[in-house]
C-alpha cells in the first residue's frame, strides 16, 4: 500500500489534471487537493479555436474533464476559482484565495505540484485595454470572442501574431465570413518552422482572403469613430471590429519565483528529469517549466499538451517514489491552415544554426500517395541531418495531405536516434490510396544517403542565387518549363539531351544543375559526374528556389 500523502496541484487541463489522476491510481490513501483558478479543470484549449470557428459545434465537447467528474470517479477534491497565491517552502504550506469570497487559507502538504501554464503576452501597446481586444487563453475568453463574432459580425477582425493561436484563429473567422488582417512582425507565420517552408502557407492565407502583414507590427490600438482602429508600424490605420492578440505565451512562473525556485532563461521553471525542483518536496509540469531539447541538448520553452500530459504522470510517479523520468522534448508539432498542414519535429535549421551545430539539408518533393490514386496532394519535406553520422536532427513538411503521419514517423526516428540509411531501409505500409512504394520517407531517406555516400553531392538556394565566376547554373528541365521561369543566368540543357551535348558545357567550371524538385537534377549530375565533370545538385529543385526567394524578398506572394 502506498504511503499517505497530502499532495497539492496547482493548475489542472493537461499536466496538473494528469498528475491528479495518475497520483490517485497510484495511491488510494493519498489526499490529493486540487486548485484552479479558472471554473474548468480539464479542457481541449487546443480545440477552442475550432468551436470559434464552428467545425466543433458542441461547447460540452471541449469538456475532457469536469470537477463534479474528477471527484466522483478519483476522489480528488477539486476547488475551482481558487488561486494560490504563496508558497511558505519552510513550513510546507500553500496559501491560497478564494475568489468568490476573497478568503485565504493555508494548506499544508508534503508534496506540491505546479501546473499553472502560460499565459498570454499582452504586448505594451496602448489600447488593448479596450473590451474589443481579446486573447485566447480559457473557455471564458472563448466564450467572449464566440459571442462577439455571434452578435456583432464584425467588419472586420485583425488577429496580431501568426503562431498557431493566430492562424487557426485566422482560419475561424474566415470561416465566419469575417475579414481578417493578420499582422506578424516576422518576416514570416509559423516562427518555429524555416522561412522556405512556409511560403505555402503564405500563399494559403491569401487565398482565402486573408489580408497578410508580414514584417509588420501593431502599435496602438483607438477608437475612430465608434470602431477600433488597429495603428501599424507602416502608419496605416486599420479599421476593425475586434482585435485578437496572439503574440505568444510566457509561463506563468510566479508563484515559483516568488518561492525562491529557479527560474530558467526561457522563464520556465527549472526542474530534473524527475519534474522536481530544486525544493525536493515540490514537482513543475506543462507549459510553466524549462524542458532540455532531445536533439542538442538545450533549454527550451514548449508549451504543448502531450509534454504536459507525460510531464504529470511523471512527476505523481516521483512524488511516491517511483523513479520516473521524463526524457526531453523534441518540440513535434502541426498546424492546420485551411486546407494545409505544416508540422515540424526536432530542430529547424535556424535552431542548429543557432546552437553551432553541424548539418546537411535536402528537401524532396513527393505525393502524399500513390499519385494515379485520385486524391493524391503535393507535399513539401525538408529533412536535417548530421552529414558524418546521418543521424536525423529535424524535419518539416507541408502539405494538404499526409504531413501528420510522415513527421510523426520522423519524430519517432529522432527519438530513436535513427539515421537517414534507418529512414531508407524502413518498411512501412503502402497501398494506393494510403501512400507509394516508396514513401516519402524512403524517398528522403535515399536523397539524404545519396548526399552522405557521395553519389549526389548537393548545392542549396543561397549557392545557386549568386553563384561564384567559377560556377556555372545548368537547368536540365524541357524548354516549356524554362519558359515559365528559370533561375536568371541558367543555360538549358534538358536531361534528356545531356548526353549529346556534353560538348557544350565547361569543364573547367563547377556545374551546379537544377530541374523542378531534383529527381531530373540528380540523374543530370550522375551523368555529368561520371563524365569528368564537377557537378552539385539543388536540392529540392526549381520548386525550393522559389518557395526560398520568395521569402527573402519578403513578398510571399512570389
Amino acid at each position: 500500500m502506498a504511503e499517505h500523502k497530502r499532495i497539492l496541484i496547482v493548475g489542472g487541463v493537461a499536466g496538473g489534471a494528469s498528475a491528479a489522476a495518475r497520483a490517485r491510481r497510484l495511491s488510494e490513501d493519498a489526499e490529493l487537493v486540487l486548485f484552479e483558478r479558472g471554473e474548468h479543470i480539464s479542457f481541449a484549449n487546443c480545440g477552442m479555436p475550432y468551436h470559434i470557428g464552428g467545425a466543433i459545434a458542441d461547447r460540452g465537447r471541449l469538456l475532457v474533464q469536469t470537477p463534479e467528474g474528477m471527484r466522483k470517479r478519483y476522489r480528488i477534491d477539486v476547488r475551482t476559482r481558487t488561486e494560490a497565491v504563496r508558497i511558505d517552502r519552510a513550513a510546507r504550506t500553500l496559501h491560497v484565495r478564494a475568489l468568490a469570497t476573497g478568503q485565504e487559507s493555508a494548506e499544508p502538504y508534503d508534496v506540491l505540484i505546479l501546473s499553472p501554464g502560460a499565459e498570454p503576452v499582452r504586448p505594451p501597446i496602448p489600447g488593448t485595454d479596450d473590451p474589443r481586444v481579446f486573447t485566447l487563453r480559457s473557455l471564458a475568453d472563448m466564450d467572449r470572442i464566440k459571442l462577439a463574432v455571434d452578435k456583432t459580425g464584425p467588419e472586420r477582425a485583425v488577429v496580431v501574431g501568426g503562431g498557431y493561436i493566430g492562424l487557426e484563429m485566422a482560419e475561424a473567422l474566415r470561416s465566419r465570413n469575417v475579414p481578417v488582417t493578420l499582422v506578424e512582425l516576422a518576416p514570416q507565420v509559423f516562427i518555429a518552422a524555416d522561412p522556405e517552408m512556409v511560403t505555402p502557407v503564405h500563399h494559403m492565407l491569401e487565398a482565402h482572403g486573408v489580408d497578410l502583414r508580414l514584417g509588420t507590427s501593431v502599435t496602438a490600438i483607438r477608437e475612430e469613430d465608434g470602431r477600433l482602429g488597429a495603428v501599424l508600424s507602416t502608419g496605416e490605420s486599420v479599421a476593425c471590429g475586434m482585435v485578437i492578440l496572439a503574440v505568444g505565451v510566457r509561463p506563468e512562473s510566479k508563484l515559483a519565483r516568488d518561492a525562491g525556485l529557479e527560474i530558467g532563461p526561457t522563464g520556465g521553471i527549472v526542474t530534473d528529469e524527475h519534474m522536481r525542483t530544486g525544493d525536493p518536496n515540490i514537482f513543475a509540469v506543462g507549459d510553466a517549466v524549462e524542458v532540455t531539447h532531445l536533439v542538442d541538448g538545450g533549454r527550451a520553452a514548449i508549451p504543448l499538451a502531450g509534454p504536459a500530459n507525460r510531464q504529470g504522470r511523471v512527476a505523481a510517479d516521483n512524488a511516491f517514489g517511483r523513479p520516473s523520468v521524463y526524457r526531453r522534448s523534441q518540440g513535434t508539432a502541426i498546424c492546420k491552415v485551411f486546407d494545409l498542414a505544416i508540422g515540424m519535429t526536432g530542430l529547424s535549421e535556424k535552431a542548429l544554426r543557432r546552437a553551432g551545430l553541424t548539418y546537411e539539408k535536402i528537401y524532396v518533393h513527393p505525393a502524399s500517395h500513390a499519385s494515379y490514386y485520385p486524391g493524391a496532394a503535393p507535399m513539401s519535406l525538408k529533412l536535417l541531418f548530421d552529414p558524418k553520422t546521418g543521424k536525423v536532427l529535424g524535419a518539416q513538411a507541408v502539405g494538404a495531405d499526409g504531413v501528420d503521419k510522415r513527421i510523426d514517423v520522423l519524430a519517432v526516428a529522432i527519438r530513436a536516434g535513427l539515421t537517414v540509411e534507418d529512414l531508407r531501409d524502413q518498411e512501412l505500409s503502402y497501398a494506393p490510396p494510403y501512400g507509394s512504394a516508396k514513401d516519402p520517407i524512403n524517398y528522403a531517406g535515399f536523397v539524404a544517403s545519396n548526399v552522405r555516400s557521395g553519389d549526389m553531392p548537393v548545392c542549396h538556394v543561397e549557392d545557386v542565387a549568386a553563384p561564384r565566376d567559377d560556377q556555372v547554373l545548368v537547368d536540365v528541365r524541357t524548354p516549356a518549363e524554362v519558359e515559365a521561369g528559370t533561375i536568371p543566368g541558367a543555360v538549358n540543357v534538358p536531361v534528356d539531351d545531356l548526353r549529346r551535348r556534353l560538348g557544350e558545357l565547361p569543364r573547367d567550371k563547377e556545374l551546379l544543375v537544377f530541374c523542378q524538385v531534383g529527381l531530373r537534377g540528380y540523374l543530370a549530375c550522375r551523368t555529368l559526374l561520371q563524365n569528368g565533370f564537377r557537378c552539385r545538385n539543388l536540392t529540392g529543385g526549381y520548386k525550393t528556389y522559389k518557395a526560398a526567394i520568395g521569402m527573402l524578398s519578403k513578398d510571399p506572394r512570389r
